[in-house]
């Protein structure tokens, strides 16, 4: 897949390392595509969950496949199981990766949702495969318990109807461009409010893209 893309395995892992640093994977460098141990090749948890993010913010269907527990293939004459075990165990589990070198260890990228919060936990050298899972749902456990999404409006939605001047319409829909909402501990729900500005003046022409408005969340 690698020479299909780049042309060969040193282009695609150039390409992975222009990737790392374009996320923020400050600790990554890259020096193969498949993941065995080598020398130079490392990363860590918090860059694992970078990559772990964007891969579900970007590719949602991914979870179509890592939710999968067990599959058949060539009529089924083979089997494949998901090596990630909190798939039949943990509520809300959406994947994520598991992964292990005689290295690197046990090592997890767990990611489950609930209740609109979606949380990431990494774990990295577990000495056992038990270990990592274990401690992936203490991690997991305390983020559901500890916080909670507070939502502000979703993709689309019609925020507004505001007045435009010297246009063959004389109104326009404001819609929110992307999911809107914060993080918040739970129990200071009702200390957040969010604030919405509307430019003043708005004249036309208008088109799809542009920015209206400005929004801030506040803390009381």
């Amino acid at each position: 897949m690698a020479e299909h893309i780049a042309g060969s395995e040193e282009a695609f892992v150039q390409m992975m390392n222009d990737k790392a640093k374009e996320l923020g994977m400050n600790d990554t460098t890259f020096k193969n595509c498949h993941g065995i141990d080598e020398d130079g090749h490392i990363t860590s948890s918090y860059d694992i969950a970078l990559m772990s993010r964007e891969l579900l913010s970007k590719h949602p269907d991914i979870t179509k496949y890592t939710t999968i527990w067990m599959d058949s293939l060539r009529d089924g004459k083979s089997q494949l199981v998901n090596t990630n075990k909190l798939i039949r165990t943990y509520k809300g589990i959406t994947g994520l990766k598991t992964g292990s070198t005689s290295l690197a260890l046990y090592n997890l990228s767990a990611s489950a949702t609930r209740n609109d919060l979606s949380l990431i936990a990494v774990i990295m050298k577990a000495p056992s495969t038990k270990v990592r899972f274990e401690e992936a749902q203490k991690l997991l456990d305390y983020g559901f318990n500890k916080f909670s999404f507070k939502s502000f409006g979703n993709k689309d939605d019609v925020i507004q109807t505001v007045s435009v001047n010297k246009g063959v319409k004389n109104s326009v829909d404001i819609i929110l461009e992307e999911n809107s909402g914060t993080l918040i501990e739970k129990g200071k729900e009702s200390q957040i409010s969010q604030s919405i500005e509307i430019n003043d003046n708005i004249e036309a022409p208008i088109k799809k893209g542009d920015k209206l408005r400005s929004s801030n969340f506040l803390f009381r």
